[in-house]
């Protein structure tokens, strides 16, 4: 499992550091649609297994993802607000049309709009960054420092683990790779501080390692939540040794906000 962990990463990491570099915010941002409208997918077999693909509830989320990403994309994200208010609206409407034959709808809306949210918009945070100044360095920022964390805590936990970080979750999972995965991410962010970012205050980018490092393990961390309520191991099978794509950016997801803070409100700090 392990062999085949590093395989793909070896395999996407190329196609991936292209894409940032080379391709236009317009690219990332299309990748990033993408990546969205898959994440949602495995989050509704997690969530929601009962409902088909062609419920209405789920094809109104996919539409609603795309112009999220449309929306951030423009730098015009303060609409997104509006757009998943109309999801709402609309899929309260479907909700009350299907009540009678569905009378578990509220909850197929209540998992419908938590998912735009969780998937979506936490993911429409990384098209901010690219779009943003420096976006290039800053998607690096995002990426290293959350996959080093990762790395980090995986060995750090695998040699040295003793004491369980959070049994009911996760009961693989320690406290001593929980620092370790910090160590990795403050070890990654600092490199590309120091080479790429000299003008941002070593103070304020300590503080970001530390929470961008905290909330990539909650988000690993809630996103085994969400499997263990639905009793699966893996989100999906789309990369191999990694499981869906959910299980490789479920740290993503929770640190791609926090990244974006940073760059745009803190960066000249």
């Amino acid at each position: 499992m392990l062999l085949k962990r590093w395989i793909t990463a070896v395999v996407l990491l190329p196609f991936l550091i292209a894409l940032v570099v080379k391709g236009s915010p317009l690219y990332f941002s299309v990748f990033i649609a993408a990546a969205s409208i898959v994440g949602l997918s495995e989050y509704f077999k997690i969530t929601l297994p009962e409902c088909g693909k062609a419920n209405p509830h789920i094809l109104l989320a996919y539409a609603v993802s795309l112009a999220l990403i449309a929306l951030a994309h423009s730098r015009m994200f303060e609409m997104g607000a509006l757009a998943l208010g109309v999801n709402l609206m609309l899929s309260g409407v479907i909700a009350i049309i299907r009540f009678k034959d569905h009378p578990d709808a509220a909850k197929v809306v209540a998992f419908q709009m938590f998912g735009l949210v969780y998937v979506t918009l936490f993911l429409a945070a990384a098209a901010l960054i690219r779009s943003g100044p420096d976006g290039v360095v800053w998607i690096f920022m995002l990426g290293a420092t959350v996959f080093s964390g990762d790395t980090g805590a995986y060995y750090a936990g695998t040699y040295w683990g003793r004491r369980p970080l959070a049994p009911a979750v996760s009961p693989k999972k320690t406290i001593e790779g929980a620092l370790g995965g910090l160590a990795g991410t403050v070890g990654a962010g600092s490199l590309i501080v120091f080479f790429f970012l000299p003008g941002f205050s070593w103070s304020v980018a300590m503080a970001m390692f530390l929470i961008v490092g905290f909330f990539a393990q909650a988000g690993d961390l809630f996103e085994s939540i969400l499997k263990r309520t639905s009793n699966i191991k893996d989100s999906g099978v789309i990369l191999p040794g990694h499981g869906g794509l959910l299980d490789r950016i479920d740290g993503i997801l929770f640190a791609a906000p926090v990244i974006y803070f940073f760059q745009t409100y803190l960066a000249g700090g």
